[in-house]
Protein backbone atom coordinates (compact mmCIF):
# COMPACT_ATOMS: atom_id res chain seq x y z
CA UNK A 1 0.00 0.00 0.00
CA UNK A 2 3.02 2.52 0.74
CA UNK A 3 4.94 1.78 -2.38
CA UNK A 4 1.37 2.20 -4.54
CA UNK A 5 1.05 5.81 -2.27
CA UNK A 6 4.42 6.64 -3.23
CA UNK A 7 4.05 5.94 -6.68
CA UNK A 8 0.96 7.62 -7.21
CA UNK A 9 2.33 10.66 -5.79
CA UNK A 10 4.98 10.41 -8.67
CA UNK A 11 2.49 10.32 -11.50
CA UNK A 12 0.62 13.56 -10.04
CA UNK A 13 3.82 15.15 -9.86
CA UNK A 14 4.54 14.25 -13.27
CA UNK A 15 1.54 15.55 -14.56
CA UNK A 16 1.84 18.38 -12.70
CA UNK A 17 5.27 19.45 -14.37
CA UNK A 18 3.68 18.71 -17.77
CA UNK A 19 0.74 21.02 -17.47
CA UNK A 20 3.12 23.54 -15.74
CA UNK A 21 5.64 22.92 -18.84
CA UNK A 22 4.07 25.46 -20.87
CA UNK A 23 5.86 28.40 -23.35
CA UNK A 24 5.83 31.65 -21.26
CA UNK A 25 6.65 34.73 -22.72
CA UNK A 26 8.25 37.45 -20.80
CA UNK A 27 4.91 38.73 -18.61
CA UNK A 28 6.13 42.79 -18.47
CA UNK A 29 7.08 42.89 -22.48
CA UNK A 30 3.85 40.38 -23.43
CA UNK A 31 1.52 42.74 -21.40
CA UNK A 32 2.40 46.35 -22.49
CA UNK A 33 3.26 45.05 -26.44
CA UNK A 34 -0.56 43.65 -27.10
CA UNK A 35 -0.93 46.85 -28.11
CA UNK A 36 0.83 45.91 -31.39
CA UNK A 37 0.15 43.03 -34.09
CA UNK A 38 4.02 42.84 -35.36
CA UNK A 39 6.26 40.17 -33.23
CA UNK A 40 9.80 40.14 -32.08
CA UNK A 41 10.88 36.36 -32.25
CA UNK A 42 13.12 35.23 -29.14
CA UNK A 43 15.56 32.52 -29.94
CA UNK A 44 17.65 30.63 -26.56
CA UNK A 45 20.71 29.06 -27.15
CA UNK A 46 22.38 28.29 -24.12
CA UNK A 47 25.12 25.64 -22.92
CA UNK A 48 27.14 23.76 -24.81
CA UNK A 49 25.62 23.00 -28.59
CA UNK A 50 25.12 19.44 -29.20
CA UNK A 51 23.38 17.36 -32.31
CA UNK A 52 21.04 15.81 -30.06
CA UNK A 53 19.27 16.49 -26.56
CA UNK A 54 21.39 16.33 -23.63
CA UNK A 55 18.82 17.52 -20.81
CA UNK A 56 18.69 14.41 -17.97
CA UNK A 57 15.40 13.75 -18.83
CA UNK A 58 13.67 15.92 -21.40
CA UNK A 59 16.27 17.50 -23.55
CA UNK A 60 17.58 21.19 -23.73
CA UNK A 61 17.64 24.25 -25.64
CA UNK A 62 21.20 23.47 -26.53
CA UNK A 63 19.57 20.65 -29.16
CA UNK A 64 20.16 22.13 -32.47
CA UNK A 65 17.36 20.37 -33.93
CA UNK A 66 15.17 22.09 -31.36
CA UNK A 67 17.02 25.45 -32.67
CA UNK A 68 16.64 25.01 -36.09
CA UNK A 69 13.00 24.20 -35.37
CA UNK A 70 11.86 27.61 -34.01
CA UNK A 71 14.13 29.25 -36.50
CA UNK A 72 11.74 27.67 -39.04
CA UNK A 73 9.15 28.92 -37.48
CA UNK A 74 10.43 32.34 -37.03
CA UNK A 75 10.77 32.69 -40.98
CA UNK A 76 7.32 30.83 -41.72
CA UNK A 77 5.36 33.02 -39.32
CA UNK A 78 3.85 36.50 -41.06
CA UNK A 79 3.22 38.18 -37.77
CA UNK A 80 7.25 37.47 -36.47
CA UNK A 81 8.74 40.48 -38.03
CA UNK A 82 12.79 40.40 -36.39
CA UNK A 83 14.05 37.64 -34.74
CA UNK A 84 16.33 38.68 -31.45
CA UNK A 85 19.19 35.56 -31.05
CA UNK A 86 20.32 35.40 -27.17
CA UNK A 87 23.63 33.36 -26.95
CA UNK A 88 25.36 31.83 -24.10
CA UNK A 89 27.32 29.22 -24.78
CA UNK A 90 31.31 28.36 -25.12
CA UNK A 91 30.56 26.35 -28.39
CA UNK A 92 30.04 22.51 -28.57
CA UNK A 93 30.11 20.64 -31.79
CA UNK A 94 30.89 21.81 -35.02
CA UNK A 95 27.99 20.53 -36.71
CA UNK A 96 25.53 21.81 -34.43
CA UNK A 97 26.97 25.23 -34.97
CA UNK A 98 26.39 24.85 -38.67
CA UNK A 99 23.86 23.99 -38.97
CA UNK A 100 21.94 26.62 -36.61
CA UNK A 101 23.86 29.22 -38.25
CA UNK A 102 22.85 27.86 -42.04
CA UNK A 103 18.90 27.93 -41.20
CA UNK A 104 19.82 31.80 -39.54
CA UNK A 105 21.14 32.49 -43.05
CA UNK A 106 17.93 31.39 -44.40
CA UNK A 107 15.80 33.15 -42.13
CA UNK A 108 17.35 36.26 -43.27
CA UNK A 109 16.88 35.41 -46.95
CA UNK A 110 13.24 36.41 -46.08
CA UNK A 111 13.75 39.73 -45.23
CA UNK A 112 13.39 39.53 -41.32
CA UNK A 113 16.65 41.14 -39.52
CA UNK A 114 18.23 38.80 -37.08
CA UNK A 115 20.42 40.21 -34.39
CA UNK A 116 22.66 38.82 -32.03
CA UNK A 117 22.13 39.37 -28.09
CA UNK A 118 25.59 37.52 -26.32
CA UNK A 119 25.40 36.65 -22.79
CA UNK A 120 27.77 35.72 -20.09
CA UNK A 121 29.65 33.70 -23.36
CA UNK A 122 29.33 33.44 -26.45
CA UNK A 123 32.33 31.98 -28.29
CA UNK A 124 33.54 29.25 -30.61
CA UNK A 125 30.60 27.92 -31.95
CA UNK A 126 28.46 30.80 -30.34
CA UNK A 127 30.36 33.10 -32.11
CA UNK A 128 29.55 31.36 -35.41
CA UNK A 129 26.34 31.18 -35.16
CA UNK A 130 26.51 35.26 -34.33
CA UNK A 131 28.19 35.70 -37.93
CA UNK A 132 24.82 34.23 -39.43
CA UNK A 133 22.97 37.41 -37.88
CA UNK A 134 22.79 41.28 -39.11
CA UNK A 135 24.23 43.01 -36.34
CA UNK A 136 26.07 41.40 -32.76
CA UNK A 137 25.21 43.16 -29.31
CA UNK A 138 27.53 42.37 -26.62
CA UNK A 139 27.89 43.16 -22.71
CA UNK A 140 31.36 44.73 -22.22
CA UNK A 141 32.60 41.58 -19.76
CA UNK A 142 30.81 39.29 -22.40
CA UNK A 143 33.45 36.43 -23.49
CA UNK A 144 33.33 36.27 -27.49
CA UNK A 145 35.52 35.13 -30.20
CA UNK A 146 37.86 31.68 -29.95
CA UNK A 147 37.81 31.34 -33.05
CA UNK A 148 39.46 27.96 -34.26
CA UNK A 149 38.66 24.07 -34.40
CA UNK A 150 39.97 21.34 -31.98
CA UNK A 151 39.71 17.33 -32.14
CA UNK A 152 40.84 15.89 -28.19
CA UNK A 153 41.75 12.40 -27.96
CA UNK A 154 43.41 10.43 -24.79
CA UNK A 155 46.29 8.39 -24.92
CA UNK A 156 45.84 5.84 -22.15
CA UNK A 157 48.27 3.26 -23.52
CA UNK A 158 51.18 3.70 -20.29
CA UNK A 159 47.77 3.51 -17.83
CA UNK A 160 46.59 0.60 -19.76
CA UNK A 161 49.88 -1.61 -19.06
CA UNK A 162 49.96 -0.37 -15.41
CA UNK A 163 46.64 -2.34 -14.90
CA UNK A 164 47.81 -5.19 -17.28
CA UNK A 165 45.09 -4.19 -19.97
CA UNK A 166 45.72 -5.57 -23.47
CA UNK A 167 43.56 -4.25 -26.61
CA UNK A 168 43.15 -6.97 -29.15
CA UNK A 169 41.85 -5.32 -32.53
CA UNK A 170 40.63 -6.30 -35.52
CA UNK A 171 40.62 -3.78 -38.39
CA UNK A 172 39.58 -3.83 -42.22
CA UNK A 173 42.02 -0.72 -42.75
CA UNK A 174 45.14 0.74 -41.77
CA UNK A 175 43.25 3.31 -39.93
CA UNK A 176 40.47 2.09 -38.29
CA UNK A 177 41.71 2.58 -35.40
CA UNK A 178 42.89 5.78 -36.17
CA UNK A 179 42.29 7.85 -32.45
CA UNK A 180 42.13 4.68 -30.29
CA UNK A 181 42.82 5.44 -26.67
CA UNK A 182 45.17 1.99 -25.89
CA UNK A 183 48.63 3.52 -28.57
CA UNK A 184 49.92 6.40 -29.60
CA UNK A 185 49.17 8.18 -32.75
CA UNK A 186 51.13 7.51 -35.81
CA UNK A 187 52.56 10.37 -37.78
CA UNK A 188 50.53 9.11 -40.49
CA UNK A 189 47.38 9.78 -38.70
CA UNK A 190 48.25 12.70 -36.90
CA UNK A 191 48.44 14.21 -40.35
CA UNK A 192 45.36 13.36 -41.17
CA UNK A 193 43.60 14.36 -38.04
CA UNK A 194 45.48 17.70 -37.89
CA UNK A 195 44.26 18.16 -41.86
CA UNK A 196 40.65 17.84 -40.72
CA UNK A 197 41.32 20.15 -37.82
CA UNK A 198 43.08 23.09 -40.44
CA UNK A 199 39.69 22.02 -42.94
CA UNK A 200 37.40 23.22 -40.40
CA UNK A 201 38.91 25.73 -39.21
CA UNK A 202 39.50 27.56 -42.96
CA UNK A 203 35.33 26.78 -42.86
CA UNK A 204 35.39 29.04 -39.83
CA UNK A 205 37.54 31.79 -40.91
CA UNK A 206 35.28 31.93 -44.08
CA UNK A 207 31.72 32.07 -41.86
CA UNK A 208 33.48 34.99 -40.19
CA UNK A 209 34.81 36.61 -43.11
CA UNK A 210 31.08 36.19 -44.81
CA UNK A 211 29.11 37.25 -41.53
CA UNK A 212 31.20 40.40 -41.02
CA UNK A 213 31.95 41.59 -44.40
CA UNK A 214 33.02 45.25 -44.64
CA UNK A 215 33.03 45.42 -40.57
CA UNK A 216 36.47 43.72 -40.60
CA UNK A 217 39.69 43.36 -42.48
CA UNK A 218 40.27 39.89 -43.76
CA UNK A 219 43.94 40.33 -42.79
CA UNK A 220 43.33 41.63 -39.40
CA UNK A 221 40.72 38.73 -38.44
CA UNK A 222 43.58 36.23 -39.15
CA UNK A 223 45.53 37.91 -36.67
CA UNK A 224 43.42 37.40 -34.36
CA UNK A 225 41.82 34.49 -35.05
CA UNK A 226 43.99 31.97 -33.04
CA UNK A 227 41.30 30.80 -30.64
CA UNK A 228 41.64 33.68 -28.22
CA UNK A 229 39.07 34.97 -26.26
CA UNK A 230 37.93 38.67 -25.79
CA UNK A 231 35.29 40.78 -23.81
CA UNK A 232 32.68 42.23 -25.34
CA UNK A 233 34.61 45.60 -25.22
CA UNK A 234 37.76 44.27 -27.29
CA UNK A 235 35.38 42.67 -29.92
CA UNK A 236 33.92 46.05 -30.63
CA UNK A 237 37.02 47.09 -31.19
CA UNK A 238 38.63 44.56 -33.50
CA UNK A 239 35.11 44.35 -35.65
CA UNK A 240 33.91 41.15 -34.33
CA UNK A 241 31.07 42.94 -32.54
CA UNK A 242 28.79 45.76 -33.49
CA UNK A 243 28.04 47.57 -30.17
CA UNK A 244 27.83 47.48 -26.86
CA UNK A 245 24.36 46.65 -24.84
CA UNK A 246 21.57 44.32 -23.16
CA UNK A 247 18.82 41.74 -24.15
CA UNK A 248 16.78 45.07 -24.24
CA UNK A 249 19.09 46.87 -26.14
CA UNK A 250 19.31 43.64 -29.24
CA UNK A 251 14.90 44.04 -28.65
CA UNK A 252 15.15 47.71 -30.30
CA UNK A 253 17.88 47.40 -32.36
CA UNK A 254 15.55 44.48 -34.16
CA UNK A 255 12.47 46.77 -34.00
CA UNK A 256 14.15 49.63 -35.40
CA UNK A 257 15.69 47.14 -38.05
CA UNK A 258 12.26 45.96 -39.17
CA UNK A 259 10.92 49.28 -38.81
CA UNK A 260 8.25 47.85 -36.34
CA UNK A 261 6.82 49.75 -33.17
CA UNK A 262 8.45 49.26 -29.87
CA UNK A 263 5.12 48.47 -28.34
CA UNK A 264 5.60 44.76 -30.93
CA UNK A 265 5.20 41.75 -28.83
CA UNK A 266 8.03 39.98 -27.86
CA UNK A 267 7.60 36.03 -27.90
CA UNK A 268 10.11 33.26 -26.98
CA UNK A 269 9.95 30.65 -29.25
CA UNK A 270 11.63 27.83 -27.37
CA UNK A 271 11.59 28.50 -24.04
CA UNK A 272 12.26 25.50 -21.82
CA UNK A 273 10.74 23.39 -20.19
CA UNK A 274 9.26 23.77 -16.22
CA UNK A 275 10.92 20.44 -15.49
CA UNK A 276 14.27 21.56 -17.05
CA UNK A 277 14.62 24.41 -14.69
CA UNK A 278 13.57 22.09 -11.36
CA UNK A 279 16.48 20.26 -12.10
CA UNK A 280 18.54 23.22 -11.73
CA UNK A 281 20.05 22.96 -15.03
CA UNK A 282 21.67 19.70 -14.13
CA UNK A 283 21.96 18.57 -17.70
CA UNK A 284 24.42 15.91 -19.17
CA UNK A 285 26.29 18.54 -21.42
CA UNK A 286 27.18 20.82 -18.82
CA UNK A 287 28.22 17.84 -16.12
CA UNK A 288 30.40 15.71 -18.55
CA UNK A 289 31.71 18.42 -21.40
CA UNK A 290 31.44 15.93 -24.82
CA UNK A 291 34.34 13.93 -25.25
CA UNK A 292 33.38 11.46 -27.97
CA UNK A 293 36.35 10.64 -30.08
CA UNK A 294 34.80 11.88 -33.56
CA UNK A 295 33.56 14.82 -31.99
CA UNK A 296 35.15 18.34 -34.10
CA UNK A 297 34.18 20.99 -31.87
CA UNK A 298 33.98 24.90 -32.17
Amino acid sequence: MRKELVVGIIIVFLVLMGVLSVKVVNKPDNARSLKGSAVVGVIEINGVLGGEATSLLTGSSTDSSRIMKAIRTAAKRPDIKAVVVRINSPGGTAVAAQEIGTELDKLRKTGKPVVTSMGDVCASGGYWIACSSDYIIANGTTLTGSIGAIMEMANLQELYDKLGIRQEVFKSGEHKDIGSAGREITPAEREILQAIVNDSYSQFLNQVKQGRQGKIDPLKLENIADGRVFTGETAVEVGLVDSLGNYYDAVKQAQEMAKISEDSRIEVLNTEKLWDTLLLGTRISRLLPAQNLWQLKY
